[in-house]
């Protein structure tokens, strides 16, 4: 109880022994009543007395309570109290009238080891988790609550709880779908406390589709104009997205970078900028940067840039960048922002080039921000932002670099001096009186002349009109001029800042340009004032100063081509080690890298300082430094003969450098030109394709105008037989008869052809029965003349077929030559009948149109039919053509077959002759054989002998049986 003293405090002590007592009965009736009601009153009980004994409660009640919803749970009722209860323990966000200076501390400690108990068992956090899944308001709301509470005090160790337990995130996310409000706005903040630092759990929100759902929200809640609730969807969204490169990824390839867009139409009216509309806004921009962070790696940076191109945001973001009425940490906020998202990148590098702002007469975007740079009455955050910009602008753009030179060449400065360019107000910002003008001008030179050695022998040619009467003088002679007389110059702010911003550029233009450090050593004053300002012992913000003096020296040394013969390397060195000393040298060139201020900036490129007094370095400067310490530390140290064997390697490394880019340039031509032929093969080939097209439509169009002739060239004939028909009747009528004739005496050639082919068939029919009773008269002796003759059935079987259907062919063209006939005598008919009506040629006009129509289709249909016909004769000869070579092959065969059947008699004569010669012998030797005694069987008793044999053993075999 004395701890308990010690956090409610003195005056209200007195009631504690009461309360305590009261908050151990109400746990012992949670934990002993059997009725539900008693139970829920006891937890109501416990709940009101939760904010004012938060500790006894959190001791006494806490056990009870989760036992409440691990057995309770079908009472939605009891189980929102209970919840509220814990979260009136766990939770530190008391009520602002209860709050007491010197309890804060005490307060958080309590939260957090309550919160400790809670989660040692991990079934707890699980149990909670399955509560926030029920739809009851009572039940999921103060889930929530406890859920946010719970890891905003030991948030590592519940996100590792939630993130084993089976679909923890997933149930979690399906609060952002919850119709009411309230839970979805709380869902918003317990995903916030969920993705903070955990990259695995920022991961399954991304794709358990929480962009899409936020953005939803933001598109509901108005955008920029919506309220707090915007505000945070913004800050989870950038929990989600800041240094995870998967879900930056994923929101790239959603497609979600166009719907950011709306987000800054703003429009023209931009007054009465309310605070969360500024806040909402900002967030906005804080998230677009998020995207295109430089530390992001370059490949998704710049896939992003280019999508923020081409979908109209970095458009949209350049209108803002020139509104007025725009508050400044909004404007601040977007010239960083489009400066990260043009970094780098061609195309938005070329597109800001081009941007203008609204003023009469137009000027460019990057003009006017230079304007607000070297104005020293603008807000130093604002010109910090416009020199992050302008760096920004010439980052890896070569292109842009020269753009900026070029103003301040000579053959382009405007001579009139209407209007101002960027070259003309960096030199002014270069030698006013503010030092950060002064810095922020060198600076932003020094980097158009970075990595850029045709620039840095370019800016040599700058001359500059000092005073009326007095002649010009270079650029690079008045940086050294203003260098040296530093302290003389009445200047608004550090000296010390000035001399750094324009050593730095010295530095920059000198470095990888021996043209430069000729011009820079060509000065007699440079040396000894370089040497003079490090061989003093200043004070500690001269090392500074101290430290670049030696770098430029060292530059100086390291870049010599000893062109000059007053000051070689070696007379240089030999000048270092009698005037300062090369330790001493050495240990002033350590003091940059060694100053705070040089590990600042070498963190981030943007430069963000804390106070005007603190910009001393740049990022890119950084750089510099750090790959020529090394080297110029080395190159004091080195002999005269190690360094003409270092400029021979040199020169042979040049020269090896400049076969290679000349191999370089010969190759990008070569490319530039397979591209310029493939676009022309391509070219070509859509040309070709193109006029195959135009020529099958004209070979189409041709064969419809050749259709549309032939029509119309049977309608003029069909007009012109009309007209005659009306006209001269009666010669139509000779000309019809004279036809009708023509064809009576093609159809009597016809039938004298026709009886022609019919004795020619009966001929053949004779020769071919013939040649049949020859062949049956044949014999059959030997298998080879059956074969033979089996052959000659066969053919004379075919040539029977093909007579068979001659035949029926000739009987067709009898029946057609028939009905020619009869057409033949209708036509004369209809001419008799024609002739006695052509007296009265004005009333017969019709029936005589009618029956020319009739007699010329008949007159067609004939010449068809006697085409048809000449036809058939054609092939009937083809016929008598094949029957008569059928012929001549079946006379081979037969006097083939006949020399075969004599040469068989033939051979059968001598086989019998022989017979006849060896019957005669044996006959003779089997007298001779009788003559001599021996015994000589005749054939007809040796068969006989045979054959009783084979009886004995026939029955031989039976007796076994």
């Amino acid at each position: 109880m004395n701890f308990l003293r010690g956090v409610m405090g003195g005056p209200s002590a007195g009631p504690q022994p009461s309360g305590a007592e009261t908050i151990q009965k109400l746990c012992d009736r949670v934990a002993s009543s059997t009725l539900l009601d008693d139970r829920r009153d006891a937890v109501r009980a416990l709940k009101s007395l939760s904010k004012k004994y938060r500790l006894e409660v959190g001791i006494q009640a806490m056990e009870h309570l989760i036992h409440v919803l691990q057995t309770d749970r079908s009472d939605s009722e009891i189980i929102g109290y209970a919840l509220d209860t814990l979260y009136n323990v766990i939770s530190n966000d008391l009520e602002e009238e209860e709050q007491e200076e010197n309890l804060p501390k005490q307060v958080d400690d309590l939260g957090s080891q309550f919160t400790e108990i809670f989660i040692k068992q991990q079934e707890n956090v699980t149990l909670l988790l399955t509560l926030v899944e029920e739809f009851d308001f009572h039940v999921r709301w103060p889930g929530v609550k406890l859920l946010t509470s719970l890891l905003k005090q030991q948030g590592p160790q519940v996100q590792q709880i939630i993130l084993v337990s089976p679909m923890g995130v997933s149930r979690l996310m399906d609060l952002l779908a919850d119709s009411r409000e309230v839970i979805r706005n709380d869902g918003v903040l317990l995903l916030q406390q969920l993705t903070k630092s955990n990259a695995a759990i920022q991961k399954i929100v991304a794709f358990e589709n929480a962009f899409e759902r936020l953005l939803d929200i933001i598109t509901e809640e108005g955008n920029s104009d919506g309220g707090i609730v915007v505000e945070d969807c913004l800050l989870l969204l950038q929990n989600l997205l800041k240094n995870n490169n998967s879900n930056q990824n994923f929101f790239k390839e959603g497609s979600y970078i166009q719907r950011m867009k709306p987000w800054f139409e703003v429009g023209d009216d931009n007054c009465g900028w309310s605070a969360q509309k500024v806040t909402n806004l900002h967030l906005m921009l804080q998230l677009v940067r998020v995207l295109v962070s430089p530390t992001n790696p370059p490949g998704a940076t710049s896939s992003c840039q280019k999508a923020m191109f081409h979908c109209g945001l970095l458009q949209q973001l350049c209108t803002i960048l020139m509104a007025t009425g725009v508050p400044a940490d909004i404007l601040t906020e977007t010239i960083n922002t489009v400066s990260e998202v043009i970094r780098g990148c061609q195309i938005n590098q070329d597109y800001f080039a081009s941007v203008n702002a609204p003023s009469n007469p137009p000027r460019p975007a990057i003009v006017v921000l230079l304007m607000s740079m070297v104005n020293e009455r603008q807000p130093f955050v604002l010109r910090c932002a416009v020199l992050y910009c302008f760096q920004c602008f010439l980052y890896k753009n070569q292109k842009g670099q020269g753009e900026i030179v070029s103003t301040l060449l000579p053959s382009t400065i405007d001579a009139t001096g209407n209007s101002v360019s960027a070259g003309q107000l960096l030199c002014g910002g270069l030698f006013s009186t503010d030092s950060l003008s002064n810095w922020c001008a060198a600076v932003a030179l020094a980097h158009a002349l970075q990595e850029n050695a045709t620039l840095k022998e370019q800016l040599l040619r700058v001359q500059l009109a000092t005073s009326i009467g007095n002649p010009p003088v270079s650029l690079l002679q008045q940086c050294t001029n203003i260098l040296s007389q530093g302290d003389k110059i009445d200047r608004r702010g550090s000296k010390v800042q000035t001399r750094v911003g324009l050593l730095m550029l010295l530095c920059t233009w000198l470095s990888n340009c021996s043209i430069a450090v000729t011009h820079f050593l060509h000065n007699p004053a440079n040396i000894p004032f370089l040497t003079g300002q490090i061989a003093e012992n200043l004070g500690e913000e001269e090392q500074l100063v101290q430290g670049l003096c030696a770098l430029l020296l060292g530059i100086s040394i390291y870049y010599n081509d000893n062109s000059l013969e007053n000051y070689r390397k070696e007379k240089l060195k030999q000048l270092i080690e009698k005037r300062i000393g090369r330790e001493n040298f050495i240990e002033k060139l350590g003091f940059i890298s060694k100053h705070e201020l040089y590990s600042r900036a070498a963190q981030k490129p943007q430069p963000s300082f804390s106070s005007p007094d603190h910009m001393m370095f740049d990022h890119e400067f950084t750089k510099l430094v750090k790959e020529l310490e090394g080297v110029i530390s080395k190159a004091i140290y080195k002999s005269t003969e190690e360094d003409k064997k270092e400029e021979e390697v040199k020169k042979t490394l040049e020269q090896h450098d400049n076969i290679v880019t000349h191999y370089k340039k010969v190759i990008r031509e070569q490319d530039q030109e397979l591209e310029e032929l493939k676009q022309q093969v391509n070219t070509l080939k859509s040309q070709n394709e193109q006029l195959q097209a135009t020529v099958t439509q004209q070979v189409s169009q041709i064969q419809q105008h050749k259709d549309q002739y032939n029509l119309l060239k049977v309608q003029l004939g069909k007009d012109a037989q009309h007209h005659n028909s009306h006209g001269e009747t009666f010669q139509v009528n000779g000309i019809q008869l004279e036809e009708v004739s023509r064809l009576k005496e093609e159809l009597e050639e016809w039938k004298n052809k026709h009886e022609l082919l019919q004795e020619q068939l009966r001929e053949k029919d004779s020769v071919i029965e013939k040649l049949k009773s020859l062949q049956l008269e044949m014999g059959t002796t030997e298998q080879s003349s059956q074969t033979s003759k089996s052959g000659g059935l066969e053919l004379n079987n075919e040539l029977q077929k093909e007579l068979e259907t001659l035949r029926s062919q000739i009987q067709l063209q009898c029946t057609e030559i028939s009905q020619l006939q009869t057409e033949n005598q209708k036509l004369q008919l209809m001419n008799t009948a024609a002739d006695p009506v052509l007296g009265d040629s004005g009333a017969a006009a019709a029936k005589n149109s009618e029956v020319e129509g009739r007699l010329l289709q008949e007159v067609k249909e004939l010449k068809s039919e006697v085409k048809a016909l000449s036809e058939e004769k054609a092939s009937l000869k083809q016929h008598l053509d094949s029957s008569n070579s059928t012929v001549a092959i079946l006379q081979d065969q037969k006097n083939k077959l006949q020399q075969e059947v004599a040469e068989s008699k033939k051979e059968q004569d001598d086989l019998l002759v022989l017979l006849a010669d060896q019957d005669q012998k044996l006959s003779a030797l089997k007298n001779k054989l009788k003559e001599l005694g021996e015994p000589v069987e005749d054939e007809d008793d040796i068969e006989s002998g045979d054959q009783g044999d084979d009886d004995e053993d026939a029955e031989e075999e039976d007796d076994q049986d």
